[in-house]
């Protein structure tokens, strides 16, 4: 029997009770949050810097992993989820450029819960 798990293809679709399901990458459980992020997200960061909109965003069932997939284990840089790792590279980015140059960053980090969406960052309802 083949499942999801075993595909190394990128970019594929996968067939479950009759629906079928488009993926660009699927992580076996013991994946590390630094493959995570080097294959799922780097290069979406690395666009940012070069000035594009980049948009990543987690999502399943409750209790799925999500927050341990965005956020991992905060202050750990081995255990570190996607969002400080995102941080650290942005602003490594921004230390390293010339001091006359001036960046302006813009986050949003919402919820979807039951139908409603949630600011995380400062608490309201939208």
């Amino acid at each position: 029997m083949h499942t999801a798990l075993d595909s190394n293809k990128l970019g594929d679709v996968l067939g479950i009770t009759g629906k079928l399901y488009m993926y660009d990458k699927i992580f076996k459980p013991n994946a590390t949050q630094e493959k995570v992020y080097s294959e799922a997200a780097k290069a979406i960061v690395k666009d940012v810097l070069m000035g594009y909109n980049g948009t990543i965003f987690a999502y399943g069932q409750t209790s799925s992993g999500k927050t341990h997939t965005m956020e991992g284990v905060l202050g750990d840089s081995v255990h570190q989820g996607i969002i400080p790792r995102i941080v650290n590279d942005i602003f490594n980015h921004i230390y390293s450029m010339d001091e006359n140059i001036e960046f302006h960053i813009k986050v949003s980090y919402f919820e979807i819960y039951l139908d409603k969406i949630r600011d995380l960052l400062d608490g309201k309802e939208l």
